[in-house]
């Protein structure tokens, strides 16, 4: 990265800074995957709902917030019955249940996984340690061997539900989940705070992507897994500590109405103007 480049990002901070105090609320969070989360109090329940309800976000809002509230519905207690409860009680506790072409049967294969790891290793946080290397400059090593994990020890084949940057996924669902549990503040939980926020990657939804491109954060045209590292390295070099501060606030712009994404790229790329 060029010195005029850092510099041409360094002064967006300030603007990015504003937006931050200003929408980075649980206020703001509904309507947001995150929402149904909130609703368990155990950090147990927490890092096991924030899986389900990040294996789920993909499609329309309404209908996403929907199908997590069913299978919540299914399973009050998501790490309990995860750890607790053989596979065919799973499968039958989310008979019927679909979320487009997810089926219950592929959920509760999630749920089996994720309660293996529960078992040996006494917290998802736990098993995403173990499988973690700390000198990997990203998370995207540990997603890939998280990913194998669940779908091996569940029974789950390689699908839309868990998905897997060794196909080229651009991993949105994992990296809005590992914001959620890496992160603290009044927005993310902050549960596996010890993998490191500095290593976190961006999810590049629609709202992001043309916010990025915007603000000269890529020029990428699709909103893939290379755009996502472009934009994480451009936010870096803003917030090396935790470079996907930002990410929530932004997306609040695409989302409320009362955020304008045109203006507020017009005055950070204008400073003081």
């Amino acid at each position: 990265m060029t010195a005029a480049r850092r510099r041409r990002l360094e002064a967006l901070r300030p603007a990015l800074d504003g937006l931050y105090a200003r929408y980075n609320r649980r206020a703001f969070v509904d309507p947001d995957p995150l929402a149904p989360v909130y609703a368990f109090t155990d950090p147990a329940e927490q890092e096991v709902a924030a899986l389900l309800a990040a294996a789920l976000a993909f499609g329309n809002v309404k209908t996403i917030l929907e199908s997590i509230r069913r299978v919540f519905e299914a399973v009050p207690a998501p790490a309990r019955a995860a750890r607790d409860l053989p596979p065919a009680a799973l499968r039958r506790r989310l008979e019927g249940f679909r979320h487009r072409y997810v089926t219950g049967t592929e959920v509760a294969a999630l749920m089996a996984g994720a309660g293996s790891l529960l078992r040996e290793y006494g917290s998802l946080g736990g098993a995403l340690m173990a499988l973690d290397d700390p000198e990997s400059a990203t998370v995207l090593p540990v997603i890939a061997r998280l990913a194998d994990a669940l779908r091996a020890r569940g029974g789950l084949p390689k699908n839309y539900l868990v998905p897997d940057p060794a196909l080229g996924s651009a991993c949105k669902r994992w990296f809005m989940l590992l914001r959620w549990m890496v992160r603290e503040d009044d927005v993310d939980l902050g549960l596996w705070r010890r993998l490191g926020a500095g290593r976190l990657i961006v999810p590049v939804d629609t709202h992001m992507h043309r916010v990025a491109i915007g603000l000269g954060l890529t020029r990428r045209k699709a909103a893939d897994l290379k755009a996502a590292l472009e934009i994480t390295a451009a936010f870096r070099a803003i917030c090396p500590e935790d470079p996907v501060r930002y990410d929530f606030c932004l997306t609040r712009l695409g989302i409320r109405a009362d955020g304008d994404m045109a203006a507020f790229v017009r005055e950070a790329r204008t400073p003081g103007a």
